[in-house]
């Protein structure tokens, strides 16, 4: 079971298990990483990022597949966050609940800004047995630069697929 930080609020991927919090997007334990941080209030996902100065499409603004990166695993992380929810389960539980990304469909609607902190914020719009249908919005300054729909399916465990045990069609 990960640790759990005591510095800051609980995010969904801190109860993520070590040996698979590995992913680009979210794995704490890739040194290289992302590491997006949902946290989950019961409606609705949040999470802050601060794009580096390599994380450039063109002077001044961030590179859109970073955008959909972050979108992709914050909203992964929001399946996982409500899923527990719904069950009256606290995270990390056993059995283990996880997603996997079956579409990612990303609107841009302006440039975002390099220098701003941008805010990822996102909800269930709906449920369909094993799936879920997440929205997101991406916000620079208060302003919504990108928002999308992502189709996440529920798996039996991330290990499976180290493992090759899971057969789930998309």
């Amino acid at each position: 079971m990960a640790k759990k930080k005591t510095d800051q609020i609980s995010a969904i991927q801190d109860f993520y298990p070590d040996d698979i919090a590995v992913c680009y997007g979210c794995g704490r334990n890739n040194p290289k990483g992302h590491h997006v941080r949902t946290v989950w209030d019961g409606k609705e996902g949040v999470f802050r990022f601060k794009p580096k100065p390599y994380h450039t499409a063109f002077p001044g603004v961030t590179y859109g597949g970073l955008i959909a990166s972050l979108i992709d695993c914050h909203s992964i992380g929001t399946a996982v966050a409500a899923a527990y929810d719904i069950e009256g389960r606290a995270p990390g539980t056993e059995p283990e609940i996880t997603f996997v990304t079956g579409n990612l469909n990303v609107t841009y609607l302006k440039p975002t800004p390099i220098e701003a902190v941008l805010e990822l914020r996102s909800k269930i719009k709906e449920w369909q047995g094993r799936k879920a249908i997440v929205i997101c919005s991406l916000f620079a300054n208060g302003e919504e630069c990108a928002k999308a729909e992502v189709l996440a399916v529920r798996v039996a465990s991330r290990r499976n697929f180290r493992d090759k045990k899971d057969d789930h069609a998309l």
